[in-house]
């Protein structure tokens, strides 16, 4: 890394959730605390969704994408930060620090692309309900997901190797993980470049599948209303309102952190670090809640699970 006119950094310190001392067993147990409750509540989903023959259908096939998808995600950064809370340590390596770059930003892509391909799922199903299983066929879910990865380590690896040819200036990245933004700010290098394909690479990547989840629910609920039966209608909005809560939640925070201008300010700072935990954390904790208290199928599945009563088949 020092070879060129690359800075001889080769690790970072990380900023980390708060600078002050008092705060720093609360975080720990809180972070630890929801880290838990993730992995532990998407792990359910997975395993309640693969045990119950009747879920075995594409919109639940996705919902476990998803889940495998958060459980990584969130596993990429806070493990990292809880061992810096715990050690009082918030140093990261050079080769660490990109590593966690590339997968945070595979993992975190993964979840666009996958809350699009469930909207996508939804509208076939609400809109053209005597084509769905064709058009939903088992290879072309599994096509989808293979194309959501693919498209996601293509995007990871184009970033992490533009910071990669970046010096630094300075160790310390003002976050408790590495992101794009705070690695940038730290370069003395040029980073023209890298914003211009965080701009236009990383809009696409948010705004087109933002679009596209935004079209297909014009529609859904456009269809929907014209049912005639009102318990049709509510279930039909059901169905669809965990993912939009889903969505409006993940979008918003993600396209506050990436998409609109921030400052350098400590204020700022600790703007971006709440966005940042919004859409790295809160997100992933809240989507088995959010996928299996509001709907039927799930608590069914959920409680037969507990019980012990589960069919591989």
């Amino acid at each position: 890394m020092a070879r060129g006119n690359h800075t001889s950094v080769f690790e970072f310190l990380l900023w980390g959730l708060s600078e002050r001392p008092e705060q720093q067993r609360i975080l720990f147990l809180l972070f630890l605390w929801m880290y838990m409750v993730t992995v532990a509540g998407n792990l359910l989903i997975i395993l309640a969704i693969g045990t119950n023959k009747h879920l075995h259908t594409p919109m639940y096939f996705f919902l476990t994408s998803l889940s495998c998808a958060d459980i990584l995600f969130i596993s990429t950064t806070v493990p990292k930060a809880l061992v810096n809370i715990q050690t009082q340590n918030r140093s990261i390596s050079y080769a660490g620090c990109l590593t966690q770059l590339y997968f945070f930003l595979t993992f975190g892509d993964m979840d666009i692309f996958l809350l699009a391909t469930m909207a996508y799922d939804r509208y076939v199903a609400i809109c053209h309900p005597l084509h769905y299983t064709m058009v939903m066929s088992r290879q072309r879910c599994a096509l989808l997901v293979i194309a959501c990865w693919t498209l996601t380590s293509f995007v990871a690896m184009t970033h992490t190797f533009l910071i990669f040819r970046l010096s630094f200036c300075s160790k310390i990245i003002p976050d408790f993980f590495c992101d794009l933004g705070p690695l940038m700010e730290v370069s003395c290098s040029d980073t023209q470049v890298n914003k211009l394909v965080l701009l236009f690479l990383g809009g696409a990547v948010i705004l087109i599948p933002f679009m596209l989840i935004l079209i297909s629910y014009i529609h859904i609920v456009s269809a929907i209303l014209r049912v005639p039966s009102a318990q049709g209608r509510h279930k039909a909005f059901s169905t669809c309102g965990s993912h939009l809560a889903v969505v409006a939640l993940f979008f918003g925070t993600v396209i506050r952190a990436y998409l609109c201008p921030s400052s350098s300010s400590s204020k700022s700072v600790e703007e971006d670090t709440a966005a940042a935990v919004m859409y790295t954390v809160v997100t992933p904790l809240l989507n088995p809640f959010i996928y299996s208290l509001r709907n039927k199928d799930m608590k069914g599945a959920l409680g037969r699970l507990l019980r012990g009563k589960v069919s591989f088949l």
